[in-house]
């Protein structure tokens, strides 16, 4: 018993629905009028949704491997798809023939239920990569994107790391009335100012010699605010100072991460201080 809808997906009779979707998908992909222009791909296309439309439901496949081509007046599907011409509705023939509602692939359209539903995300959707500053990706923010013509802005979640994606709702590709999605890979730009690890900042602040070893306060500028931060006394160079939840948000996790101030001690040139000053150091001063 003759059975072409096999073939048309070339795949045996013995396929498994998993072997029989990705046999699918590969030459749905290969003859998709948006990728393949020859003539004869968009029949090509057509035939191919029609047999997966019936190979993929588990009762009209039943019924597919009772009667075999016998159900197309004992022609293989090529010829009877053919012989129907152009302006017939296979969906609806199909429909007829199986009973039931399908799942909408006549004249190659997008089905959003069943059938080749899925196949049109990796279809219409396009992919792109941006640059974002360093503070637009720990504050969020808007950014502008130009792309195929078409120029708009997009929102920059909080808290985005280098890597991530994010999705631009319709702006990807068109096809019949339905517009794919923008999937854009974010590349963090670097900062002169901070080092990154996971939801932790870390930033290196100068503090007078004389802060240092006697204390005092220092006005910091960070990514999120201006604090003042107290210095001990002995604060040694590289010294860490964790300020809470002035690092990163955590999107998953829905808190920020912490800051650390790293101390650089700036040390004065000797020939800016007073002469007998600069005795009394070099003779008072340990050597070790």
């Amino acid at each position: 018993m003759a059975k072409s809808l096999y073939e048309t997906l070339e795949v045996n009779e013995n396929a498994s629905a998993d072997e029989i979707k990705k046999a699918y998908r590969k030459l749905a992909r290969k003859y998709h009028p948006d990728v393949n222009k020859d003539k004869d791909a968009e029949d090509k296309f057509k035939e191919l949704n029609a047999a997966y439309e019936v190979l993929s439901d588990e009762q009209k496949k039943l019924q597919y491997d009772q009667h075999g081509d016998s159900m197309f007046g004992g022609q293989n599907f090529h010829d009877f798809a053919q012989g129907q011409g152009q302006n017939v509705d296979l969906d609806e023939m199909l429909r007829q023939m199986f009973g039931g509602g399908g799942g909408g692939f006549g004249g190659g359209g997008f089905s959003q239920q069943g059938g080749f539903g899925g196949f049109n995300e990796p279809d219409l959707d396009t992919s792109a990569q941006i640059t974002i500053a360093f503070d637009v990706s720990v504050l969020g923010g808007k950014q502008h994107i130009s792309l195929n013509n078409d120029s708009f802005d997009i929102k920059i979640p909080e808290g985005i790391k280098d890597g991530q994606k994010i999705r631009a709702k319709g702006k990807g590709k068109s096809y019949q009335g339905q517009r794919g999605d923008l999937i854009l890979k974010i590349n963090v730009a670097a900062s002169p100012e901070y080092e990154i690890d996971e939801d932790t900042l870390i930033k290196t602040f100068d503090i007078p010699l004389k802060t240092a070893l006697f204390g005092g306060k220092i006005e910091i500028k960070t990514i999120h605010k201006d604090i003042t931060l107290k210095v001990p006394q002995n604060t040694k160079q590289n010294q860490k100072f964790r300020v809470k939840e002035l690092g990163v948000l955590n999107r998953k996790a829905g808190v920020k991460g912490d800051l650390y101030l790293k101390a650089n001690i700036i040390l004065p040139k000797i020939e800016d201080l007073d002469e007998e000053f600069a005795k009394v150091l070099e003779e008072k001063l340990p050597e070790k």
